[in-house]
């Protein structure tokens, strides 16, 4: 069963050697993706999984010690997931962004916890297969939490990755509210087809949640909510 769950953007710029000078502008958004993991350790799970978006060719489960890293961001970093005995990727199968975000966000915290392990879920993934996999997912062990990474849309303003789209606001204030509320129905209801025509990355690993959490009764805290470069990104905790 799901016990909790953060949320937490997924950019390399979270990363400061990424950012670089430009580092500070989101300490507030690290600052709550840490408190978001704190409230996963004190839930003390069994299991925690660390789901991302990505394409289909990066779709699929990652081990505990996957590797990934910022080097084509042109940052030198290597990260592992979880803490174990490592894992040589076949070729192409490195972590993809979104789970070498969480995999270096769980580094900062210092986890100790249980065994990670990640997951990729297909940016195209309809809501009912996303919600499919989150109940899956909250059946693996007995207490089972989610670091849930993504991203809202990338159209906030006329400078972000997508240009300015006028339904942008409107989408992530609806995603915002349903994650900071854990409203498992709002979460389901997201439209697939218009978060992807706005970059979305989010969508589908917060509908993977939302199947999670179904008969959980967890209670939802918003921790961090903006969009900087024009880009939405909120932070939550689920306990």
């Amino acid at each position: 069963m799901l016990v909790a769950a953060a949320v937490c953007p997924c950019p390399p710029l979270l990363v400061p050697e990424v950012a670089a000078g430009a580092a500070p502008e989101l300490d507030a958004a690290r600052d709550a993706c840490l408190d978001a993991l704190g409230v996963l350790a004190a839930a003390r799970p069994d299991l925690l999984v660390v789901v991302g978006p990505g394409d289909e060719r990066a779709a699929g489960a990652y081990p505990a010690g996957a590797r990934g890293s910022f080097r084509g961001v042109g940052v030198d970093l290597d990260v592992t997931l979880g803490d174990g005995p490592g894992y040589d990727a076949p070729a192409g199968r490195p972590l993809p962004q979104s789970l070498s975000v969480g995999a270096w966000l769980l580094g900062r915290a210092h986890w100790t916890g249980a065994p990670v392990e990640g997951l990729v879920v297909g940016t195209r993934s309809s809501a009912g297969e996303c919600a499919e996999t989150g109940g899956a997912l909250a059946r693996r062990a007995e207490r089972v939490a989610l670091l849930v990474m993504g991203d809202g849309s990338a159209c906030r303003t006329l400078k972000a990755p997508g240009y300015l789209d006028e339904r942008a606001a409107g989408f992530d204030a609806r995603a915002t509210e349903a994650l900071g509320s854990a409203d498992l129905d709002a979460l389901a209801a997201l439209d697939a087809t218009l978060g992807h025509e706005l970059q979305v990355a989010g969508r589908a690993p917060w509908q993977l949640l939302g199947g999670a959490a179904r008969g959980a009764g967890l209670a939802g805290r918003l921790l961090y909510e903006d969009a900087p470069y024009g880009v939405g990104y909120a932070v939550a905790a689920w306990s």
